[in-house]
């Protein structure tokens, strides 16, 4: 878990490179440049695709100041293997990729930019082989073995450009590159992540998830969290497991361990943490825990946030607290959403009906359902309903709007 000076700084990087020049010139000022570029080679090891060279290369990333001398470091690419700080001696030197503290503080956590030119300086190192005075077939191999590491180096480059830049790849493709099922496994959801999550993309959001997945064995899940890390480039991703999950945390990525059916316990985080922009219930899917979780949570999703429910399969199996009679579902998740649309539409009860509006019809404004997903959007749900003086019968409405209009 990081301290609490490490996850202030993070905020101040964050907040500077989505604001004016003026707020990254009063960053370097307030922090050492050698803390600000960990940073950011944490952030772009953590975003750069796997390796796909053969050979082993390195890529030399030199960041500057007002025209400070470069401090050099170095990146290891190697299919295999993440990429990862390095030495200088231990493979060859494929580029030199040189940016100015500010360019890269905000290509990493500004906002998008589509363009990829004009924001760094580049020199290839060739691999040179040494072939001289080779002929025949020695020549022949030793051509092969300059194209072989000139090969090497243009990927091995393009990977760590890929953590670089601001533009950022497709949901779908982030969900296969950290093994997360929520695409083109168990279930197809990222379209409809995308289309509702891509207007907090440039936002420095606070995203919780629970249920970190990989159940008790150590080494699974994660995968969500360090896809939600990547999308939500300026985003603070937290989880939330029963089983202790701390390996999984790292720059951006924290890591809780409690029950999701305790709504002390999530109030507690939800105090610490948030307000939350984006909270996702992807724990037990026990129709129980589901209810209890939004219950708890949802007080603590911003106004203009969402609260999202996968899974909702288990509404209709008893194993988990479903029903298999649909008419049946109260007590389930599937009654939750349902009860939701009552919910939107409070304003509109009859005032003989004594209902007294609670938290939900307050400040549930939106609602979307799709196969195995709901997205509740949160706000002021208190638009007035329709005036007291429309009639309430359609007969009387019919001779109103007829005598109106003679």
């Amino acid at each position: 878990m990081a301290t609490s000076v490490e996850t202030a700084l993070l905020r101040d990087i964050i907040g500077a490179a989505g604001g004016h020049d003026a707020a990254l010139k009063d960053l370097v000022d307030r922090h050492s440049p050698a803390d600000i570029t960990r940073v950011l080679l944490n952030e772009i090891t953590s975003r750069c695709p796997a390796p796909v060279n053969d050979a082993p290369v390195l890529v030399e990333l030199a960041v500057h100041t007002d025209g400070t001398a470069p401090a050099p470091h170095y990146l290891y690419v190697a299919k295999g293997g993440p990429v990862r700080p390095a030495g200088r001696d231990e493979a060859f030197i494929a580029m030199r990729v040189e940016y100015d503290l500010a360019d890269l503080v905000r290509e990493l956590f500004g906002p998008v930019r589509e363009r990829g030119a004009g924001v760094r300086g580049t020199t290839l190192f060739p691999y040179v082989a040494e072939t001289s005075g080779e002929s025949g077939d020695d020549a022949a191999s030793g051509a092969e073995h300059i194209g072989t590491h000139f090969l090497a180096a243009q990927q091995g480059t393009e990977t760590v450009l890929a953590g670089c830049h601001s533009r950022k790849p497709d949901l779908s493709e982030l969900a296969s590159r950290y093994l997360t099922p929520k695409w083109g496994s168990l279930h197809w959801f990222t379209p409809h992540y995308d289309r509702h999550f891509r207007d907090y993309r440039n936002e420095p959001v606070r995203v919780l998830e629970i249920g970190i997945g990989g159940y008790k064995h150590p080494e699974w899940g994660g995968g969500s969290l360090r896809m939600w890390r990547h999308f939500f480039h300026r985003g603070e991703i937290y989880g939330l497991d029963i089983v202790d999950k701390s390996h999984f945390d790292g720059q951006r990525i924290t890591t809780l361990q409690g029950d999701q059916n305790d709504p002390e316990y999530l109030a507690s985080i939800a105090e610490e943490y948030g307000p939350f922009d984006i909270v996702i219930d992807d724990g037990s899917h026990i129709n129980e825990h589901v209810r209890t979780s939004f219950q708890a949570l949802f007080p603590y999703v911003r106004p203009g946030g969402l609260y999202v429910v996968e899974d909702l399969w288990t509404a209709y199996w008893p194993g988990f607290g479903g029903n298999e009679d649909p008419g049946q579902d109260s007590a389930t998740s599937l009654g939750l959403i349902k009860s939701l649309i009552d919910s939107i539409q409070h304003e509109e009860r009859p005032a003989a009906s004594g209902h007294r509006p609670g938290y939900a019809d307050r400040n549930v404004t939106g609602l979307h359902v799709y196969h195995n997903l709901a997205f509740i959007e949160k706000g002021t749900n208190a638009e007035g309903g329709i005036p007291a003086w429309i009639p309430r019968d359609f007969d009387t409405l019919v001779a109103v709007s007829s005598g109106g209009a003679e």
